[in-house]
């Protein structure tokens, strides 16, 4: 059994896609500001040990816990989760026909023992007019995800490209989080 260290639906998803057996830990809440300086790839391994950390503390047993966290990077300017529909165009805006980064870092804790890993996807965008990408932004999809899109789901039509892990970019890298699960003990492909 593992304890998820997250709200996300889509992680949960696709832990229960591979058949893990796990329960979901509301974890007290973090600061997720990225500190002057930062690199991106260096936020989201923080934020990932952090979520675990704050999870194994709130956990009832001694279960291994899992956080993760991912970021959208244009440049090297981590875009969150958009304040509001306005703040979403503009990023699709900034997004689109460009290459940006996708990076998702996952933390298990077995114990006070944390092992990370982290996965990097360049995707593109697809060069959209504003009145589609106005559309986009109207179905609210992409209000909760950063970037202000949602690959899995409508946000898809957006994508002209991808290179690397698609689970990655949905919130929680399968490709990096079966080895970590494996060392932990945690089994998979259980039936649900």
């Amino acid at each position: 059994m593992l304890y998820l260290a997250s709200g996300s639906p889509r992680r949960a998803e696709l832990l229960a896609q591979i058949g893990v057996p796990f329960t979901v830990l509301k974890a007290p809440g973090i600061d997720e500001t990225v500190h002057a300086g930062e690199a991106p790839r260096d936020y989201v391994a923080r934020m990932a040990r952090e979520k675990a950390a704050a999870g194994r503390a709130a956990a009832p047993g001694p279960e291994p816990v899992l956080g993760a966290d991912t970021a959208v990077v244009l440049g090297e300017r981590v875009l969150g989760k958009p304040d509001n529909d306005d703040q979403a165009l503009a990023m699709l805006r900034d997004l689109q026909d460009r290459e940006h980064r996708v990076l998702s870092a996952v933390c298990v804790m077995a114990g006070d023992t944390p092992r990370l890993a982290l996965s990097e996807t360049r995707v593109r965008l697809r060069a959209l007019d504003d009145e589609r990408l106005r559309a986009y932004v109207a179905t609210g999809e992409g209000r909760d995800k950063a970037g202000a899109y949602g690959i899995q789901g409508l946000g898809a039509a957006l994508v002209a490209s991808l290179s690397g892990s698609y689970s990655g970019v949905v919130g929680l890298p399968l490709e990096e989080t079966v080895p970590l699960l494996e060392w932990a003990g945690v089994p998979y492909w259980q039936p649900c």
